[in-house]
């Protein structure tokens, strides 16, 4: 129907025609010759600007606390979509009703950005002590490696109350939207995953099911940064392997190997060594800084979250202020 009228327009017709779609893989080339739809504009995902301007859309007319700025809030939801956003909005006005609040202050906002990325508090599993404990180091152990490290995100928070199938979170956050990533940071970031299974080792001489989705994260990201990024110093800069992926929904379907079974190993033995070299980089740091993570730990069994300002007094050894948090 829409190529029809397309190709019946005269040349004077002041008639634009216009097309949206998440799958832009799977349309018919047809639609996109000459003279069809010419133009592709790709709309991603909102800068730290454009979510600070969707929050203020959202919020107009709500009951914001003046504590709250939407600057602030953007920053701290990167990769947020416009619907996340206003689902966010939502979810604070929801929960400072329940507690019969005037206003919806920042905890709220915060509450709900925790709930969008990982889910509601799970408040009625019963953990045992020692899993308590457990998690504590464990995340504690995120967060001691991200903070130590120059190219980590920035620690924002850390949890060990249950959300969704996680035991725990450590939320970090960039300091600005990013769209470069550099070896350093891709090296640091390995070395993050691996601090919350080298805290178990180094505190209980045991490695638990927690670390699982770390490790699969980290072979995840050293294979990217073989095959897709050309970081290696061996194999050189060349990618490996023809991808074809679902773009708008985030998926890879498949992958034509174009290399032999020499350079597979090669490949193996490269993410192999760059997630070794991460562990090793942890178990230096931690050892190095064994006081810090046993401090943290100590107050995330007691108090079970620990954000802002107070993160940096755990770790420097300071008195933690209420108002920091």
């Amino acid at each position: 129907q829409i190529l029809v009228e397309m190709d019946g327009f005269e040349t004077n017709t002041n008639i634009i025609v216009v097309a949206a779609t998440n799958r832009p893989d799977i349309l018919d080339p047809a639609l996109l010759r000459p003279g069809r739809f010419d133009r592709r504009v790709t709309l991603d995902l909102p800068d730290v600007r454009g979510r600070a301007a969707i929050l203020k859309v959202h919020s107009a007319g709500k009951p914001v606390a003046p504590e709250v700025t939407m600057e602030t809030l953007a920053k701290e939801t990167p990769g947020f979509s416009g619907a996340d956003l206003s689902n966010l909005v939502n979810e604070a006005a929801i929960l400072a009703a329940r507690q019969d609040k005037k206003a919806i202050f920042m905890s709220e906002f915060e509450e709900a950005v925790e709930r969008i990325i990982a889910g509601p508090e799970r408040k009625s599993r019963v953990i045992s002590q020692r899993e308590k404990e457990m998690t504590a180091y464990h995340e504690g152990g995120h967060a001691l490696v991200a903070w130590l490290l120059p190219h980590a995100d920035r620690v924002h928070k850390i949890s060990i109350v249950s959300r969704g199938n996680m035991g725990g979170h450590t939320s970090l956050l960039p300091d600005e939207d990013r769209y470069l990533w550099t070896k350093n940071q891709f090296e640091d970031m390995l070395t993050v995953m691996m601090g919350g299974r080298v805290a178990e080792e180094q505190i209980f001489d045991e490695v638990t099911t927690g670390a699982s989705n770390d490790i699969e994260r980290a072979t995840k990201t050293a294979l990217g940064m073989i095959k897709k990024y050309g970081m290696s110093q061996s194999l050189g800069p060349r990618t490996f392997g023809k991808r074809e992926e679902m773009v708008f929904l985030g998926r890879e379907i498949s992958e034509e190997r174009d290399y032999g079974d020499k350079v597979a190993e090669q490949i193996d033995e490269e993410v192999k060594e760059l997630i070794n070299m991460a562990y090793r980089r942890a178990e230096e740091l931690m050892v190095t800084h064994k006081p810090k993570l046993v401090r943290v730990a100590e107050y995330l069994i007691v108090n079970e979250v620990v954000s802002g300002l107070n993160i940096d007094k755990l770790f420097n050894g300071e008195d933690l202020d209420d108002e920091a948090g």
